[in-house]
């Protein structure tokens, strides 16, 4: 039988100075906060070619992590606020978190899904 998981991780990946953007976006739809991480980018040019995006290489990573149940509207307010089509250009995915600890709403999330069960 298939574990459920109550929480993902959003990940962002954005050029620098657009991490603010991101997080407001995400909190306008329920996201809590987030961690940022400064990163570099390894662009080639071939991609610039192809696709017309211009790689720069200071990037900031952002993690949220949020319920299942808001992770769509996150990322759909993240992709407009700063996706490829925007300054910002930035990619993000999604992966399923296993387990969650030391959150107030880790606790609460877990009694409502078993009961849900």
């Amino acid at each position: 039988m298939e574990k459920q998981h109550s929480f993902e991780v959003i990940f962002c990946l954005v050029n620098a100075g657009f991490s603010d953007l991101v997080m407001d976006a995400a909190r306008e739809v329920g996201a809590r906060g987030g961690t940022i991480i400064h990163a570099r980018g390894t662009g080639n040019k071939e991609m610039e070619k192809k696709y017309g995006v211009i790689i720069t290489p200071d990037k900031e990573l952002i993690m949220i992590l949020v319920s299942v149940r808001i992770r769509d509207a996150v990322l759909k307010a993240i992709n407009e606020a700063a996706g490829l089509s925007t300054l910002g250009q930035g990619i993000a995915f999604v992966l399923p978190v296993e387990e969650v600890a030391g959150l107030k709403f880790d606790s609460e999330e877990s009694n409502s899904n078993k009961e849900q069960q």
